[in-house]
C-alpha cells in the first residue's frame, strides 16, 4: 500500500487527527466532571464525524497517488489498474 507522500496532504490529515484528539480529551474531561450524557453523546458524534471525514480525506489522497502512478506506467494489461481498484475497494469497505 502507498503512504501519504505529499506533504500538504500529510499535514492536512495530521491536523484533522490532532483536532479530533483535542475533542476526545474534552469528552474525557466532560465525563470526569459529570456533564450531561446528551452533551457528551453530542460531542462523541462530532468526533466520529471528524474521524470519518479524515478517513475519507486520507483515502482520497491514496486514490489520487495510486491512480497517478498507474496512469504514468502504461502496461499491456489492466493488472496495475485492477490492483489499484482492489486496494480502493478495501479502503472504502472500512468506512462502515
Amino acid at each position: 500500500m502507498a503512504s501519504l507522500t505529499d506533504q500538504k496532504n500529510r499535514t492536512d490529515v495530521l491536523n484533522r487527527l490532532k483536532r479530533a484528539e483535542g475533542q476526545l480529551r474534552g469528552i474525557q474531561r466532560m465525563i470526569e466532571e459529570g456533564d450531561d450524557c446528551l452533551a457528551i453523546a453530542t460531542q462523541m458524534a462530532a468526533v466520529r464525524k471528524a474521524l470519518d471525514s479524515t478517513y475519507v480525506r486520507m483515502t482520497m489522497c491514496f486514490m489520487e497517488q495510486k491512480l497517478h502512478a498507474a496512469m504514468a506506467e502504461p502496461s499491456a494489461d489492466d493488472s496495475g489498474l485492477d490492483s489499484v481498484l482492489q486496494d480502493i475497494e478495501t479502503l472504502l469497505g472500512k468506512v462502515r
